[in-house]
């Protein structure tokens, strides 16, 4: 995270003079919003409900020199490009943040009707795909910009209980990696930030981390500060996935020796101990 004048400045020529940031209304989301302010950066903040959002923008005005605008959007509407223009269009944005991305609740992929893995889709893939493609068109024009893509842990391999979610943050996965080469060539920074379990109200609320700030199945959440820090400081540095924190950074690396048949089991095992499933058979 750039600390220096001069690496304040820049960031702010690299990514200014707005950044869009999805997802913005509590969490990482809001992480996001208030240490890209912190550069200097005026913001565009978008998430479904208006109120938090409100609230969150005139604590970011109050609190530093930057201007905000909200949009209450939903990023799975088909229309959503034409939902978010009367707020952007006109705007120079040099930094897009999709951060929305919650889970719709976990079990049997057949036992779940088939509109919750679709409205994932739309939540976590085609709404990424709808903004890198038209914002990452303007960053490629000006020749300069950034776009960081929320993707998870989970993505590393197919999940038993968690078959759509998992699916769908390996697409995010490996959107960002292919974009980061594709828009590399025009100057624009792409990565993918495979987070972990991470401390929001969202997680709070699906039980995945306690009141007392601690983690499921033994899991320690980080803070979605820290979270954000260390992607904002990994944008542009030369890779085009990050994963927060050193044990989350460890399990990664630990999992790609391993084959796909076992961490296919592994993970799935996890799911249902986390979730209070039975544990299933490998076929």
């Amino acid at each position: 995270m750039p600390d220096s004048r001069d690496s304040l400045h820049d960031f702010a020529q690299q990514y200014g003079p707005r950044a869009l940031i999805t997802g913005a209304s509590e969490g990482t989301g809001a992480a996001f919003a208030r240490q890209i302010a912190a550069q200097g950066i005026d913001l565009v903040l978008l998430a479904r409900r208006p109120d938090p959002l409100r609230t969150l923008a005139e604590e970011i005005e109050s609190t530093s020199a930057v201007q905000v605008r909200t949009v209450a959007a939903d990023l799975t509407s088909p229309t959503l490009l034409d939902d978010i223009a009367d707020a952007t269009d006109g705007l120079d944005i040099g930094l897009l943040i999709h951060n929305a991305g919650a889970s719709v609740g976990n079990g049997l992929f057949a036992g779940r009707p088939p509109g919750d893995a679709l409205h994932l889709l739309d939540l976590n893939c085609r709404s990424a795909v709808t903004l890198a493609h038209h914002y990452g068109r303007l960053m490629i024009d000006r020749g300069r910009g950034g776009i960081v893509l929320m993707t998870s842990l989970a993505s590393a391999a197919g999940n038993g209980y968690n078959a759509a979610y998992s699916a769908s943050k390996a697409f995010e996965r490996v959107l960002a990696e292919a974009l980061w080469v594709e828009y590399g060539q025009a100057g624009v920074d792409v990565l993918g930030v495979v987070a972990g379990l991470t401390d929001t109200p969202a997680a709070r609320r699906e039980g995945l981390v306690r009141p007392d700030g601690s983690g499921l199945g033994g899991f320690t959440p980080m803070h979605s500060d820290d979270v954000v820090r260390e992607a904002l400081a990994a944008l542009g540095n030369g890779s085009p996935l990050h994963t927060p924190g050193e044990a989350n950074r460890a399990a990664a690396q630990a999992m790609w020796p391993v084959p796909r048949r076992d961490l296919v089991m592994t993970m799935t095992d996890s799911n249902a101990d986390l979730y209070g499933f039975d544990r299933l058979t490998a076929p």
